[in-house]
């Protein structure tokens, strides 16, 4: 069945890019029946594919050695996924395909690609007649293996002709498969790059969790394990508190001593989706402040020699690391310690939401996209990182309203608010009193007591602008723009 396949025998779909992912995707997309062509430069990678294909079910996988061989085994109109690195390997990969392919061909782009770069690929592509989509998929291997949820933009007509094939492989919720077509342009990079940020905001919210069960509750591995459990099987229940708390369990093989998670460097690394997030809320004008904590956090964490340098010197001052040193549990009510921090997980969450699409409607409104933000939750439900039961109770609230001007004013979640901002408050608290940073949450809560305030100090602000250099200000109590000379009337009030 190698190269140059006969006329009969053409697959259905191309996918060119087998390392991991693209390995599981194409073995994904051959198991749901529909045969596939694959190809990458590294020749042994389409031999170890063609292998898994024979292992994992004899799956109509079909390799080929070459560009043109690739390209001419596909039957037209042409659709062929790409998954290599984002950025110069991509166009790389492009320029070798798009050199057998016919106007009418369809080029998709599974990475996670800066959008503007997509639109410059579409314009591109156009100009040859080739469609083009930029497709985020998140789900890591298994989803990529067994359904992930992905987020295809661009070329509409790009994605008629593989909705079939996208579909089957998607991961399946109850209210249909985790796909859509997303919108114009880079929009699906645009959402999956928001998807991102909101798992960011996940992870750190989690982490905080754990560190104040651990040092406020003196909790041990095995009891957060257990807690972990209980948690994913309430309102919590999704993809990274089940991992969670098999973390916990999990031992040390190499010491055969403890808790692997003790011995992990607290260093956390990144590959830039994050920090994109925060830039285009900068730019946009949304405050996105539990994301942004959990980029510094993440920068805050690569400062380890520092850190352990700071720690030393403040002890030499006096200070402990935490604080209190009585933290062991003893002056703690461990199960209400446990249930509050469980509310204030929630409760930051709902806001670390509310920051993702409030940033995607300002972006859908300011491209055209018209994004369908109850759609967004949906297609996270399955497959993706941040899959999570409350995903449908997003959708529903998009549903009630789509112009919902922010999710926690939704009226169910802003119930859940304010039942659950006591426990907030206490765990945010007690994590302050005894010096343990918790920055995801506090600034969830910052946002949501800022956000829910009629009346900011903004006006003394807004008066300092003006003093030193003119800015103006608006009235309450009457319209227009005014000016006055502060310093004047300051010195003639001293008088």
């Amino acid at each position: 069945m190698e190269g140059a396949a006969s006329a009969q025998a053409l697959s259905r779909i191309g996918l060119a890019g087998l390392a991991v992912m693209g390995q599981n995707f194409a073995l994904n997309i051959a198991e749901k029946g529909f045969p596939i062509s694959v190809y990458n430069r590294t020749t042994s990678k389409v031999d170890e594919t063609l292998d898994r294909a024979q292992r994992e079910g004899q799956l109509p996988l079909i390799g080929q050695y070459n560009p043109r061989d690739f390209v001419l085994s596909i039957q037209r109109p042409r659709s062929v996924i790409i998954l290599v690195k984002a950025g110069a390997p991509v166009d790389q990969t492009i320029a070798a395909l798009s050199e057998h392919m016919e106007p009418g061909d369809t080029i998709i782009d599974g990475g996670n690609e800066w959008y503007e770069n997509t639109e410059r690929r579409i314009t591109e592509a156009n100009s040859k007649g080739l469609l083009y989509l930029g497709m985020g998929v998140s789900g890591g291997e298994e989803g990529a293996r067994y359904g992930p949820s992905m987020m295809p933009g661009g070329s509409h007509e790009a994605y008629t002709n593989i909705r079939d094939i996208l579909e089957k492989v998607a991961a399946q919720v109850e209210d249909g498969p985790c796909v859509t077509y997303i919108g114009e342009g880079g929009s699906g990079n645009f959402v999956k790059m928001v998807h991102n940020g909101i798992e960011y905001g996940d992870m750190q919210l989690i982490s905080e969790a754990y560190d104040v069960l651990k040092n406020a509750g003196g909790l041990s591995n095995s009891e957060l394990a257990d807690i972990f459990a209980e948690w994913n099987r309430g309102e919590l229940e999704s993809f990274l508190v089940e991992i969670t708390a098999d973390i916990f369990n999990v031992k040390d093989e190499l010491t055969g001593n403890g808790e692997l998670v003790d011995k992990i460097l607290d260093k956390t690394g990144m590959k830039g989706t994050g920090k994109w997030t925060v830039q285009q809320a900068a730019e946009l004008s949304i405050a996105a402040p539990t994301i942004a904590a959990s980029l510094d956090s993440r920068y805050m964490s690569g400062l380890k020699d520092e850190r352990e340098e700071a720690s030393e010197i403040f002890k030499k001052e006096g200070l402990k690391e935490e604080i209190s040193s009585d933290i062991n549990g003893s002056s703690v009510d461990k199960k209400r310690l446990i249930d509050d921090v469980r509310q204030a997980l929630y409760a930051s969450k709902i806001c670390s939401y509310a920051q993702g699409m409030n940033l995607l409607k300002a972006k859908s409104g300011e491209k055209g996209w018209n994004l369908n933000l109850g759609e967004m939750a949906r297609i996270w439900k399955g497959g993706c990182i941040i899959r999570a039961v409350f995903l449908d109770r997003i959708k529903k609230a998009y549903q009630r309203n789509p112009n919902l001007a922010n999710l926690m004013v939704d009226p169910e979640f802003a119930r859940e608010m304010v039942q659950r901002q006591a426990a907030w408050r206490r765990v945010v608290g007690l994590a302050v009193q005894k010096g343990i940073s918790v920055p995801g949450m506090s600034a969830s809560l910052q946002y949501f007591d800022t956000y829910r305030r009629s009346r900011l100090p903004a006006n003394l602000v807004q008066a300092q602008r003006d003093y030193f250099g003119a800015h103006t200000y608006e009235r309450i109590d009457m319209e227009g723009a005014y000016h006055t000379e502060w310093s004047k009337l300051a010195r003639n009030a001293r008088v």
